[in-house]
């Protein structure tokens, strides 16, 4: 006999095995399940964190096995064979979308050909310290492009609600089986921590080179290669760049199909398309606003009523205001605020936290809901002129991304209180952050666009009414944080996951629009691998 369930405990109870036990044993005696006399293993499934009231305390769930023995249900084994036949998938992207859909085709001896217009791992770190002491850029290798895509240099953060899609858990024990801590496997909100990642990432690109897949990175995906009809995608034409030498080679790479998992920063690539085929972009709704911060004592007082815990604490917020939503996004306990700029001339702000969650900040990005009739005018027209309309909430986020870097000092963000931000009036003194290179004073209740100051404005006033301390002399606003989604959808079929103008082309992942985060990219790419594993199946190639 199974039995699940959940006991609470406080925190300074949570190794302990006997207390653990008598709670247990309490629980099913109260679902009147005899434990007199019998076998009663607890398998530890979940734990997740109760600050709700004045007490935190600790929900951990449990399988319970009942005179029978547990099964192994975290190892499931994965089947990659050796990719040594003529079939050939190409992948454009190497972040969480493009790695897992390279792993699932392996699963039936499919070839992944990985594009990725970055640097493996050990190199994007040079040029992320680079970035981050000396505000300089590269422009293909940096937070947001490279080895493992946006989320191994932006914190590996796991948790998601789109469990439906997919087999979540597989996704988790792949990390684990290339070094991620098992913990994942059972925390409520698993985490990963950026100072991990690259070497996961590092093991999972030798996997797939053992197993006859290729990687070229420095390789920026330029154009597609399309049949006579210019309705069919029959590969991709990329420019490889050699910086050591100077040198730049432009190739053209044939598949039986293209996965596209560029991510939501990749600008061009969305250009590409609705050039080729404007009909498969439609606009979206999506997020602006900026990242906060605060010291962590603040949020750790905050959330845990005074009590002193061995980690840091989270909050999730959310308001409506004019009819638009306002919420914190990608909260950061005891972690850092990164430049995420992709081209010189911006400045794009993100959050990451290491593994240990304990640096002496703690940041979120707080957004505006931003639907594709909020664009202004001179937008849409722009679009217009390029010949799709739905570029236009992208051409936009562009145009904020370029304000933001006219109001800052080259990469140093433009910075004011959340105090002086509500109250209209310049901050002499910013105090210390964890943004490297660095912060400007700015007054962005000036130039940020008047709604989302507006929607802001109100939602910080809301927040504090639900999180008292929230609006305070030390919580930081920093401009601007544009990339939580992408403005911009690739359509596709609900059924075959193919793009629905153009034929053997199979967006994936953020840059789809269909995915956010890297559990739910991840499991995206996994999918729409499976979807061209059975037509080459049903095609009998």
């Amino acid at each position: 006999m199974i039995c699940d369930l959940s006991i609470t405990l406080l925190p300074e109870n949570e190794g302990n095995e006997k207390i653990i036990r008598e709670k247990i044993f309490e629980s099913l005696c109260q679902k009147k399940i005899p434990v007199k006399n019998r076998k009663i293993i607890p398998v530890f499934v979940k734990k997740s964190v109760d600050a709700r009231r004045k007490t935190v305390k600790l929900v951990m769930r449990y399988r319970v096995y009942i005179d029978e023995e547990p099964r192994d249900e975290e190892k499931v084994a994965q089947y990659w064979k050796k990719a040594e036949g003529n079939k050939k998938v190409i992948i454009v992207g190497s972040g969480p979308a493009g790695l897992y859909a390279a792993f699932r085709l392996l699963e039936d001896g499919i070839k992944p050909v990985i594009i990725e217009r970055g640097s493996p791992a050990n190199v994007r770190a040079t040029d992320i310290a680079c970035l981050k002491t000396k505000g300089i850029l590269n422009e293909n290798s940096n937070f947001c492009y490279g080895a493992g895509g946006a989320g191994t240099f932006s914190d590996g953060k796991l948790y998601t609600r789109s469990n439906k899609r997919g087999d979540i858990y597989k996704i988790y024990r792949i990390f684990v089986e290339f070094g991620a801590d098992r913990k994942i496997l059972t925390d409520a909100h698993p985490h990963i921590g950026t100072d991990r990642l690259p070497g996961i990432i590092d093991g999972m690109e030798k996997k797939i080179l053992e197993l006859g897949g290729e990687i070229h990175f420095n390789t920026v995906f330029k154009d597609f290669i399309l049949d006579e009809n210019r309705k069919k995608v029959l590969g991709v034409k990329v420019l490889s760049v050699n910086e050591d030498n100077n040198t730049e080679e432009t190739r053209e790479i044939f598949g039986d199909a293209v996965i596209l998992g560029t991510g939501h920063s990749a600008a061009d690539v969305y250009e590409i398309i609705g050039r080729t085929s404007p009909d498969s972009l439609e606009a979206k709704t999506f997020a602006v606003g900026v990242r906060v911060e605060h010291p962590r004592t603040v949020i750790d007082e905050i959330q845990f009523h005074g009590q002193k815990m061995n980690w840091a604490a989270e909050y999730r917020l959310a308001a409506q205001v004019e009819e638009r939503g306002v919420y914190s996004f990608c909260m950061c306990p005891g972690g850092f605020v990164v430049p995420c700029a992709t081209k010189k001339n911006q400045i794009v702000v993100n959050g990451m936290s290491a593994s240990g969650r304990n640096s002496p900040w703690s940041n979120a990005a707080i957004v505006v809901e931003i639907r594709p009739e909020d664009i202004p005018e001179e937008f849409m027209k722009k679009a217009e002129e390029a010949g799709c309309k739905a570029l236009a909430g992208l051409f936009w986020r562009t145009w904020l991304e370029e304000l933001a870097f006219k109001n800052g000092k080259g990469q140093f963000a433009p910075a004011q209180k959340m105090i002086d931000f509500i109250n209209g009036r310049e901050s002499f003194a910013l105090g210390e952050t964890s943004y490297k290179p660095g912060v400007v004073s700015s007054r962005l209740d000036l130039w940020i666009p008047e709604k989302i100051k507006k929607c802001l404005k109100e939602g910080f006033l809301q927040f504090d009414k639900s999180m008292k301390g929230f609006v305070c002399e030390d919580a930081l606003m920093i401009a601007m944080e544009t990339r939580t989604s992408t403005p911009v959808r690739i359509k596709r079929s609900k059924e075959t996951f193919e793009c629905m103008g153009l034929e053997n082309l199979y967006p994936c992942g953020e840059g789809s629009g269909y995915s956010g985060g890297i559990g739910s990219s991840a499991m995206d790419g996994e999918k729409v691998a499976a979807a061209i594993v059975k037509k080459l199946e049903n095609n009998g190639e």
